[in-house]
């Protein structure tokens, strides 16, 4: 699996690192990904998802229904 956040979206940047003499080489900068297990309301159902800290951040601010349904739309999670 990549390293993508599934609630987000986050993914991978490309960028430089920049030296003393201001010599610039390609770089990439990583999402804080984590691989997290959440249990849904609607019975026994639990979901892993891999979620950045700013993912983990959105589900508790709108719940895990929620924060599903509009990944869901944007594309960034899918159903197995």
């Amino acid at each position: 699996m990549s390293r993508i956040c599934q609630i987000t979206g986050k993914k991978r940047q490309v960028g430089h690192k920049v030296s003393h003499s201001n010599v610039k080489t390609k770089r990439t900068f990583e999402p804080n990904l984590f691989t997290k297990t959440y249990q849904l309301s609607d019975g026994n159902k639990q979901v892993t998802l891999k979620v950045s800290a700013a993912g983990m951040r959105t589900i508790n601010k709108l719940g895990i229904e929620e924060a599903l349904k509009r990944a869901k739309e944007k594309g960034y999670y899918t159903e197995k």
